[in-house]
């Protein structure tokens, strides 16, 4: 079987190469680099140390390697929908659609059809019922990363593997430590996708700019202060707005008027919503939803461990979901994923638009 190993020189993908040895593979080790050099924000990128550890993993378990350029790919359909999305309001997530575009997309187009399959260190599990393959969530709760595969398609996850699905974070690091892995003791990256750690409001300025405008209460129209530009400001954000007397919170954003709502208070009513409706709701493995519902399910609406219950229904072109409690931080262009509450199955996935 020819087996492409996408790893990007974190202790997570190098750890699936001694997995594969172990397993009788002979995995051909593939490096997608995504330079973007000439941007200022994304000087603290660590993709020559990054290549420096695929290249050590190659040498110790004679692998072949491959390195994989989609800086082209990569500027037109992640920068691009990070930029449009910011622009328009939206809060957009570049990780989400980075697996589904390029890391399963861009790739395979390149490079992929000489594989019968791929391999990441994601944290997710794949499970094949009835013939159908099925995106399972990792036996590492805490480090699950289903929410960033949900938009992958189902012809997408036929050809994927997850070697580390079934560990502990402490057990990969341990596999890691064991095998001598200069990654070993590395962080785990922050960064949008993998291009590791940038400064966002630089990288947003750079493209989007800078216009003052007005920082309002939401419950009195109070102006409080300004801001240098709505996009800078994300729903549910308490940090960096230079008010007094807080805590304040943004609930609010109106791109038309380059105006940025706040609440005062720990837990401001406005935060919380009753509903969710999602757009472009695309189903994976077994969730095709036949009929207007409504079906129990599991909501995320960000990477995080905790599931909310959910009831989930049609409404016209969209799904309309109705947590057990109501949510805080609900932003439109945020992805809304929904799971089976018992079979821990990623069902699909959708975006939260304003209703």
């Amino acid at each position: 079987m020819n087996i492409a190993a996408l790893v990007s020189g974190g202790v997570d993908s190098s750890v699936t190469i001694p997995i594969l040895k172990e397993q009788g593979y002979d995995p051909v080790v593939c490096y997608i680099r995504i330079t973007l050099k000439d941007d200022p924000a994304f000087s603290g990128c660590p993709q020559d140390e990054d290549l420096e550890i695929v290249r050590y993993l190659v040498r110790k378990y004679g692998c072949r390697f491959e390195e994989v350029d989609l800086e082209k790919e990569y500027r037109e359909r992640i920068i691009a929908y990070l930029i449009d999305s910011v622009a328009r309001g939206f809060t957009p997530n570049p990780d989400v659609l980075c697996n589904r575009l390029i890391k399963f997309g861009a790739f395979e187009e390149k490079l992929g059809k000489d594989f019968d399959l791929i391999t990441t260190g994601h944290y997710a599990r794949k499970e094949v019922i009835d013939g159908v393959h099925c995106l399972k969530t990792a036996a590492d709760r805490h480090k699950d990363q289903t929410y960033f595969l949900a938009r992958i398609t189902e012809d997408q996850l036929r050809k994927i593997s997850f070697p580390i699905g079934e560990l502990l974070k402490a057990e990969v690091r341990e596999w890691a430590e064991r095998e001598k892995l200069p990654s070993a003791h590395r962080p785990d990256s922050q960064g949008i996708c993998f291009l590791g750690e940038i400064n966002y409001n630089d990288f947003i300025k750079r493209y989007i700019g800078e216009k003052t405008g007005r920082i309002v209460e939401l419950e009195t129209g109070r102006v409080l202060g300004n801001h240098k530009g709505f996009w800078f400001h994300t729903i549910g954000q308490r940090k960096g707005l230079g008010l007094a007397q807080g805590p304040w919170f943004v609930v609010k954003k109106d791109p038309e008027e380059n105006v940025v709502y706040v609440s005062h208070g720990y837990d401001p009513e406005a935060q919380y919503r009753s509903a969710v409706l999602l757009g472009d709701f695309l189903s994976l493995g077994k969730g095709p939803f036949e009929g207007d519902g409504p079906w129990p399910v599991s909501l995320k609406i960000r990477h995080t461990p905790e599931f909310m219950p959910a009831q989930m229904r049609r409404e016209g072109a969209l799904m309309q979901l109705l947590p057990e409690s109501a949510m805080s931080g609900v932003a439109p262009g945020q992805f809304g994923v929904v799971y089976d509450p018992e079979m821990n199955l990623c069902l699909g996935s959708g975006v939260i638009v304003d209703g």
